[in-house]
């Protein structure tokens, strides 16, 4: 069956979909939090664990699964855990308690951990270098579209159905998805990828998990809280011995050498600091549409969907033509002007100025950030070898996980720390100036990731330009030079 569609095809398919069922995870279950706390008759503070133990679990979980795919075969681990993810939805719709749930998120975080970088490997492996920004125009559906939908399902799911269906949602598309990668997916080739890095895993987990759980709470218990300040420091001392272990051993889980690579280190920290800036002013916007201005939780949703519509616009203007005209350098600094300008231009939206500009913007935003994602996902692997791949694509994940935890818990504690609301006249009413700080905290990432991007080179990049009716670009005397 596998020869009657091609390895492009099928690969995209089953990772496209593989993709967006965990991250709209990530975005629809935050619409049905308060009503699962009221289901199980806990304050709403409490169920906050249900969203950060996924995250904490995603995060461990990332750092195993290049070498896992490279050892038993990517067909094999991603096919697994989308079962892995699949089962753990349906049984998070069935937990009877908020532990139940709890421990549920925690296989689904397994799941979706191991998703992400052996799907983007077999991915990159499918496509040449040349094809390579037609494959990062495939990876903007899930990465772009899934944020944005997930509030629309949720809010849609939450007030027709029950929260549980937030969880349901994800087993017919788990189970398409699987039945789909089982016919077409080829078998995958194993490498070999050396003996596992058991000290690398456990440190890993350790201070990702750590770091990912003290960054998610912060915003909840007060960066000065003892909890927040315990994790995120030993976290940090455990990473600061990840990276002394990982340097030493001659076939690591987590391969800091090659950020050696000037582009592929570019990029991964261009992507850390807009994954930051742009998941981060996601969840802001969701705020001011709800608390701010008053709509229901679909009605948001509603209002941030444009962006997605952005993304699907921008994606297509990239990879046809800027990537291929511009290279990535050009482009990207181009895509992160625009996400910097619509963000901060949304720190000048009042309380009586129609939502119409804020969809407005969450459009251009869209398509800016299409300019970002599209090309730094086809330069970033570029000059990455196939056996190295794996390896690279967990760490670029690990990079963009990472940015999307620290963009919400800093744009969430700028919010906290101006006030939400305020009295007047004796009345609790919004104060729109605490969504203004931090859209303004948003786009100074933004600009900060404009300034990484300069230092791409395009000729470090040059397999995957191909201008049409042109040959490809020759190196510049400054890359050369480098």
């Amino acid at each position: 069956m596998t020869g009657r569609v091609s390895q492009k095809v099928a690969v995209s398919v089953v990772y496209v979909a593989a993709m967006f069922m965990t991250i709209m995870d990530s975005t629809i279950v935050n619409v049905a939090l308060p009503t699962i706390g009221r289901n199980f008759h806990v304050p709403s503070t409490s169920v906050a664990g249900v969203s950060i133990y996924f995250l904490v679990s995603l995060a461990v979980f990332i750092s195993v699964s290049g070498w896992l795919g490279d050892r038993f075969g990517g067909k094999r681990v991603l096919l697994t855990a989308i079962v892995l993810f699949t089962v753990a939805s349906a049984l998070c719709g069935l937990a009877s308690s908020l532990t139940e749930l709890e421990v549920f998120r925690v296989l689904q975080g397994v799941g979706g951990g191991l998703m992400a970088p052996v799907g983007l490997a077999m991915l990159f492996r499918a496509f040449p270098p040349a094809e390579r920004i037609r494959a990062s125009a495939i990876l903007t559906v899930p990465t772009t579209l899934a944020p944005a939908l997930g509030p629309v399902l949720g809010g849609l799911l939450v007030t027709e159905l029950t929260w549980r269906w937030v969880f349901y949602v994800n087993v017919p598309l788990g189970a398409v998805t699987l039945a789909f990668g089982l016919l077409f997916l080829a078998g995958g080739n194993t490498l070999a990828p050396g003996r596992f890095d058991a000290l690398g895993f456990v440190l890993a987990g350790a201070s990702l998990g750590l770091l990912m759980y003290g960054v998610s709470e912060g915003p909840i218990r007060g960066w000065a809280s003892a909890v927040v300040l315990g994790t995120i420091s030993a976290g940090a001392v455990l990473l600061g011995l990840l990276v002394l272990a990982e340097l030493r051993r001659p076939r690591p889980l987590i391969d800091l050498r090659l950020l050696g690579d000037r582009l592929f280190r570019s990029c991964n920290g261009v992507m850390l600091l807009s994954a930051a800036a742009f998941i981060g002013t996601l969840y802001v916007v969701s705020l001011y549409f709800q608390d701010g201005r008053g709509l229901s939780a679909l009605g948001s949703g509603l209002s941030t969907f444009p962006e997605a519509f952005g993304v699907m616009a921008g994606a297509q203007v990239a990879s046809r033509w800027l990537y291929p005209g511009l290279g990535p350098r050009r482009n990207i600094v181009f895509g992160l002007v625009g996400v910097t300008a619509s963000i901060a231009l949304m720190s000048l939206v009042g309380a009586q100025t129609s939502l119409w500009w804020m969809r407005l913007l969450m459009f251009t935003l869209g398509v800016g950030m299409a300019q970002v994602f599209v090309p730094a996902q086809a330069a970033a692997f570029a000059t990455i070898s196939p056996e190295a791949t794996g390896r690279a694509s967990t760490m670029f994940n690990v990079g963009r996980q990472l940015g999307s935890a620290a963009g919400v818990a800093v744009l969430t504690t700028a919010v906290v720390a101006v006030g939400a609301t305020r009295t007047v006249a004796g009345r609790v009413t919004p104060d729109l100036a605490a969504y203004h700080v931090a859209f303004l905290v948003a786009a100074g990432v933004a600009a900060v990731a404009a300034v990484v991007a300069l230092t791409i080179h395009d000729a470090d990049a040059a397999s995957t330009i191909i201008r049409r009716g042109g040959p490809r670009p020759e190196p510049d005397s400054e890359s050369v030079a480098a």
